[in-house]
């Protein structure tokens, strides 16, 4: 772990068994202080703590060996970068919302490097899952993680909110000390029981909040809409008229099925919080002019909602890796259409180390994210090197391997376990050299029990041999010819009159 501590104490000389090489062990002697966090930030809610005498150590957990520790080497420089723009942007959101001035604003922000870093090391701690697995997140998701604890540190601090973030981490001049209080769970199960309760709350009409009937009509149930509420407590206070009915028009005016609402509601209900002028219609423009069928709105929408909740530049970054990996204007929306949940993967630390692990097997790159853009969201180490090692192990050359890929991009997400391994046990059965997976990789897609074992057994019955792509390809109509023309062929061979064998 590489770790960069600054130390200020205000009446020691010599601090003792302070490790700075390793960030192991910080211990000083009679030093009166409490270490409130260690990054990665782990806490849903904290209280700033300003002691006399203050430790602040921002640490890189390169490596580390820690349970939960959260590396920034999994972050790259430019997400980073735009990661503290985004924090910088919420919290003069917030700092004008409070009354200051558009030029009291930027100045706070100016004064408030460290606060801003903070800020970054709170979401990377909040979403260490998503970082994870390379997925960046959206706006709206920077703004749910950020504003509850910025209005937590008002609360807590008031009319000296401003002097904490300028401070930060030194304590304010004219704040007092105060004890470190971490929410507790309850506190967040609260909040979810909170709007669970308001979902269901029946008025003194008789009868469920206008926006739950208005959902319920929808066809949504309220078991649905509680789930809804649990992993998203905004939801539940959204206005019918203001934020869910506008939202609901505009996808069936798109030629979303009604029918496809509740589930689109269910995978996105930020949706309704954004403003359809000001956000989501301007990117559904910017995503038009980049290529994607407006025609295919509600299909895209359907697949991957979170779509319009993404930033242009957001967009604009994971296309420009497209053109740079040679994919042309028209293949682009095609892909987007087709794919639209690959702009949510990091292009540093997501596609671009994906393409490089596709291009060492001898893979056109830009041919694969044409046909198969889906593979690119596999993790290099969970799917894509067991599957390759896979097939490796079974005798083939990585060349072979690539071939195989670039045949049939989809191969890599199938299933070791369910997939991979007992077709390949049955393929040993068959009467095929291993080269004809390599010419016809596609038969892993198919059934084993409703497509393959049929199939060949019928194949075997019939005394003939067609080609691995004939046997599974081809349909049932075109199946039975193909087998027919196989044994005439056979029967005159051997001067035999196949009318007289073959049941026709």
């Amino acid at each position: 772990m590489e770790a960069f501590c600054a130390l200020r104490f205000a009446d020691f000389a010599s601090p003792r068994q302070v490790l700075f090489s390793t960030g192991r062990c910080c211990n000083v002697n009679d030093l009166s202080f409490k270490l409130t966090y260690h990054y990665p930030l782990k806490f849903a809610r904290t209280r700033l703590v300003f002691p006399q005498k203050l430790f602040f150590c921002r640490a890189r957990f390169a490596d580390s060996g820690i349970e939960g520790s959260f590396s920034l080497k999994l972050v790259s420089p430019a997400l980073l970068a735009a990661e503290k723009e985004e924090a910088k942007a919420v919290l003069t959101l917030f700092l004008k919302k409070q009354g200051l001035s558009n030029t009291i604003a930027a100045r706070t922000i100016n004064k408030s490097e460290l606060f801003v870093d903070h800020l970054v090391a709170r979401l990377h701690s909040v979403h260490k899952s998503r970082y994870l697995v390379g997925r960046e997140l959206t706006t709206l998701e920077i703004r749910e993680a950020l504003i509850p604890y910025l209005e937590s540190l008002l609360e807590e601090h008031g009319i000296y909110m401003v002097d904490v973030v300028e401070s930060f981490p030194d304590a304010p001049v004219k704040a007092k000390p105060v004890a470190p209080i971490i929410k507790s769970q309850s506190s967040i199960d609260l909040k979810k029981l909170k709007a669970i309760s308001r979902v269901s709350e029946i008025g003194p009409a008789g009868k469920l909040p206008p926006h739950i009937l208005y959902l319920l009509e929808l066809g949504m149930d309220l078991d649905q809409i509680k789930g809804i509420a649990r992993r998203f407590p905004s939801f539940a206070y959204y206005s019918l008229e203001g934020k869910i009915k506008p939202t609901v028009e505009f996808l069936l005016d798109l030629g979303v099925p009604k029918s496809d609402i509740p589930t689109i509601l269910t995978k996105r209900p930020q949706l309704c919080g954004i403003s359809l002028y000001e956000n989501i219609m301007p990117t559904m423009r910017f995503l038009e002019n980049l290529g994607v069928d407006k025609k295919q709105w509600a299909k895209v929408i359907y697949r991957f909602p979170a779509l319009l909740t993404y930033s242009r530049q957001k967009v604009k970054t994971t296309v420009d890796f497209l053109y740079e990996m040679g994919l042309s204007e028209e293949i682009i929306g095609k892909v987007l259409t087709r794919c639209p949940n690959i702009i949510s993967y990091s292009v540093e630390d997501k596609l671009r180390p994906t393409a490089d692990y596709f291009r060492s097997l001898g893979v056109d790159v830009g041919v694969l994210l044409h046909r198969s853009p889906t593979v690119f969201g596999l993790s290099i180490e969970g799917n894509l090197k067991p599957v390759t090692e896979f097939f490796y192990e079974r005798g083939y050359t990585m060349e072979e391997i690539g071939t195989m890929l670039s045949r049939y991009g989809a191969l890599y997400t199938f299933s070791l376990a369910e997939n991979l391994m007992p077709k390949w046990e049955f393929f040993l059965t068959m009467d095929y050299s291993k080269s004809e997976l390599v010419k016809f990789p596609q038969y892993f897609g198919y059934s084993l029990v409703e497509r393959i074992k049929p199939r060949y057994a019928l194949m075997k019955e019939c005394g003939v041999m067609l080609l691995l792509n004939q046997l599974l390809s081809l349909s049932a109509a075109n199946f039975d010819k193909a087998l027919n023309k196989k044994i005439q062929k056979l029967a005159a061979g051997n001067g035999v009159d196949p009318k007289s064998d073959v049941d026709q």
